[in-house]
């Protein structure tokens, strides 16, 4: 007679432990992606509006006051709230106007743990951001 052995498995899945991490990990990347993307949302609102303004055609013949007031009458379409038309900076080397805005997003993670985004964003397309010494 032939005694079979029974074959050993191992189990195979997620123990508890494993899926409490697992758990704890997508929480926190949810909680960050909770935090940042309406930085990024807004970021994108504010090069959205300044390329549209380096579109237009008058803009060479505008004052300072006048492209800030536009700015923000754009902005407010946009739901930008960060920036406003005090925090451009206007350039007016080269006969065209560059506008650039530099602004920096913080908000609270946890108890005393901040989250800070430094934005730089400009009409002008090939404008390099600034560097960081």
């Amino acid at each position: 007679m032939h005694c079979a052995h029974p074959v050993k498995s191992r189990q195979r899945g997620l123990s508890m432990i494993g899926f409490l991490f697992v758990a704890v990990m997508l929480v926190i990347i949810a909680m960050l992606a909770m935090k940042v993307v309406p930085a990024y949302i807004e970021f994108f609102g504010v090069k959205k509006v300044l390329a549209d303004m380096a579109h237009q055609s008058d803009l060479r013949n505008m004052s300072n006051g006048e492209i800030r007031n536009d700015f923000d009458k754009r902005a407010s379409v946009g739901y930008v709230k960060g920036v406003t038309g005090k925090d451009l900076v206007v350039d007016r080397r080269g006969g065209v106007p560059v506008v650039s805005a530099d602004y920096t997003f913080r908000t609270r993670l946890v108890h005393n743990i901040s989250l800070v985004i430094d934005f730089s964003a400009s009409s002008d397309p090939s404008s390099a951001p600034p560097q960081i010494d």
